[in-house]
């Protein structure tokens, strides 16, 4: 498991923090997540073997946010 921080641009409201939480939640492997809108970022616990961070950035991206690395 490694603890990850990304930041996530195109955040503007709960809404949009709630779809970047359900996104990642949803992929396998992520655990552990928490988004801030205040801070444009997104925590959580990724287990390598089950997915990649690519694949994690693709579903934010493909929600319509901007992840920024």
């Amino acid at each position: 498991m490694q603890a990850l921080k990304l930041t996530v641009d195109g955040m503007t409201c709960g809404g949009c923090v709630a779809s970047v939480k359900r996104v990642l939640e949803a992929q396998p492997g992520v655990s552990g997540v928490s988004v801030s809108l205040e801070a444009k970022e997104a925590k959580f616990s990724l287990d390598d073997s089950s997915t990649t961070l690519d694949s994690v950035v693709s579903a934010i991206e493909d929600a319509g946010f901007d992840v920024i690395r």
